[in-house]
């Protein structure tokens, strides 16, 4: 499904220049509006930089399957409703390597861990009842889809219609596209954001919409949000390869790998809540890497070439909001289902500003005019 638009804004201000405000800049160039983007931090992070949009930092999964076990349905719908979105959206963007896989995802445990498995089939057959896109999987068949893996594990699941992007190519090159349509940029600017005002340090500017959606950086004004902090750990080698991104279960965290572009691996599975943005810790980075280490024992000699730290931005019930004043729409609480709840975010704000009737998921809209 995508947006029928008709009757939008002329202008439109957006706060934040992370997933959801590149994303929405370029909807709406597309459809002809006049953009000006607000970004507190750089608009091109470079290594070294503290202060950019969680999007950077993120794994890039489309996990509906994974999600549902820790949230609900709703996730689930719209997770499904991203992965018919994303390959109808990137078709179209320039790209010399593919922002989107869709092989599956496999979660396993280690034969002291299996009942860590069955519970989350378990939960899943609970949120989901009707679900068939998963199947418990042997030996063997983990060995086919993933030979370079531990042989130690004898039990998992494939989550076959789950898949993954590749984050940091697609914001480099919605970035890109963006400027080329001719958005107006206004990056290591803090702003202020009021109904149809967007404030500066030094200046004001008016719009027939404002678009906040500035994440952890909209806290100063959102007393509600918190942020909750995340790890991740990127290690490059040419001794592993993967096709789909792998949870191992754990009783105390479940580990996610996700494969990258030119032998690099992204892990993380640190969810703590805190909103401290130093470093990662010791114990941290040990348990990541060991837990790397059981899932190959290749990875032995993996080089590490990035420890990563930001702040999900979330309500208190991990759920998303679209809040609307006139004048106003803030779109924030994505917690760590960026990748994959930015599509029903985006169309549902695009429906609502191009009055359609229905909007695709109306129950993501507070309308507070």
């Amino acid at each position: 499904m995508t947006s029928n638009l008709h009757q939008l804004p002329e202008t439109v201000g957006i706060a934040g220049a992370g997933l959801l405000g590149r994303l929405f800049a370029w909807k709406l160039l597309q459809s002809g509006c006049k953009v000006t983007l607000f970004e507190a931090g750089q608009f091109a992070p470079k290594p070294g930089d503290t202060f950019f949009p969680a999007a950077f930092t993120a794994a890039g999964m489309i996990a509906p399957l994974s999600e549902a076990v820790v949230s609900d349905q709703n996730i689930y719908r719209m997770g499904q409703f991203a992965l018919q979105q994303w390959p109808e959206w990137l078709k179209t963007l320039p790209s010399v390597e593919p922002f989107f896989y869709q092989r599956g995802s496999l979660v396993v445990a280690h034969p002291q861990d299996v009942s860590e498995l069955t519970q989350f089939e378990q939960e899943l057959q609970f949120v989901l009842p009707e679900c068939n896109t998963y199947a418990r999987i042997n030996q063997q068949q983990i060995h086919e889809l993933e030979p370079d893996l531990n042989p130690v594990f004898s039990e998992g699941l494939l989550l076959s219609e789950e898949g993954h992007i590749n984050n940091r190519q697609l914001l480099t090159a919605l970035g890109k596209e963006i400027i080329r349509l001719g958005v107006t940029l206004r990056d290591q600017t803090s702003v202020n954001v009021q109904p149809n005002k967007i404030v500066t340090n030094t200046n004001e500017e008016t719009f027939d919409w404002v678009i906040d959606c500035r994440g952890y950086g909209a806290k100063v004004q959102d007393k509600k949000l918190r942020g909750v902090r995340g790890e991740t750990l990127a290690v490059q080698t040419k001794e592993f390869s993967l096709q789909r991104p792998v949870r191992l279960m754990h009783p105390r965290y479940q580990l996610y790998i996700v494969p990258k572009p030119h032998n690099i691996f992204l892990i993380g599975a640190t969810q703590i809540e805190s909103e401290d943005k130093s470093a990662v810790s010791l114990q941290s980075s040990l348990e990541l890497s060991s837990a790397l280490y059981t899932l190959s024992s290749a990875f032995a000699e993996a080089r590490i070439i990035e420890l990563g730290v930001n702040l999900r931005p979330a309500y208190q019930d991990n759920l998303p909001r679209i809040q609307i004043q006139h004048g106003l729409i803030t779109a924030n609480g994505l917690f760590r289902h960026g990748y994959l709840l930015a599509p029903a975010i985006i169309e549902s704000v695009l429906a609502y500003l191009g009055n359609k009737e229905q909007t695709v998921f109306c129950n993501l809209l507070q309308d507070h005019r």
